[in-house]
């Protein structure tokens, strides 16, 4: 993966996190599995960690379905929760302290099911984390009519990303990094990770609209439901 030369220099070090879940609910569900890592410019993951927890909780057959873990497994290998969840908050805040961008695809439940787990098990959560990079979300804003799903694997094909473990928390995290360079090959990012940064939080609440004001024209929500567009952490 080639960089052009006039690219942001934030994309010399890029951080990227993901997690696989009990479920979809960023206020209830637990996490099973998380990836931390770190990529260079051409894609390369310079330092990772991977973590398996034990939720605490079943972990229902469709979720097991899609990353691979069941409960026996994880309560078998994982680790208690609370550590796993204390140590992704920790390698997290170190990467922010650094300056370094941290990429997330739909980086919005990631980092509130993250902050839930945090308070559910008494553990500082991360305060406004900044700068974050959600490939989700740029794309949707740069290339707003394209056709088709906007799932990772699709994007990621997309972009002549290779995914071949999608679902798997260090894969998908990898694949998103990534796609986030292939983004700034292909499109002019801001000079400044924080300014990207700020330009999401608007494109995020702008797509919430615009795809609150689809569901209600199909039925699936009622006029006075809204979807929450609040980025990167849902309130």
């Amino acid at each position: 993966m080639t960089l052009p030369t006039d690219a942001p220099a934030w994309l010399t070090r890029v951080g990227v996190f993901d997690l696989e879940t009990t479920g979809v609910d960023v206020t209830r569900d637990r996490i099973v599995t998380a990836h931390v890592g770190v990529l260079d410019r051409h894609g390369r993951e310079l330092a990772a960690r991977d973590w398996l927890a034990d939720p605490g909780v079943q972990i229902p057959d469709g979720a097991a379905a899609v990353h691979g873990i069941s409960s026996d497994h994880a309560r078998a290998h994982g680790r208690p929760a609370r550590e796993v969840v204390g140590e992704v908050v920790r390698a997290l805040r170190a990467l922010f302290a650094q300056g370094m961008p941290i990429v997330a695809y739909n980086a919005s439940y990631d980092f509130s099911l993250l902050a839930h787990e945090a308070r559910r098990h008494g553990i500082p959560e991360l305060v406004a984390p900044s700068p974050v990079i959600d490939p989700l979300v740029i794309d949707k804003a740069l290339d707003r009519y394209r056709p088709g799903k906007r799932t990772l694997t699709v994007v990621a094909d997309h972009y002549a990303v290779p995914l071949d473990d999608a679902h798997e928390a260090s894969a998908d995290a990898v694949a998103a990094g990534r796609v986030a360079l292939a983004l700034a090959g292909r499109f002019a990012l801001p000079p400044s990770a924080a300014e990207l940064h700020t330009r999401q939080i608007g494109w995020a609440r702008d797509q919430a609209t615009s795809l609150t004001e689809y569901f209600v024209r199909i039925g699936r929500l009622e006029p006075e439901q809204t979807l929450d567009g609040m980025w990167p952490v849902r309130e």
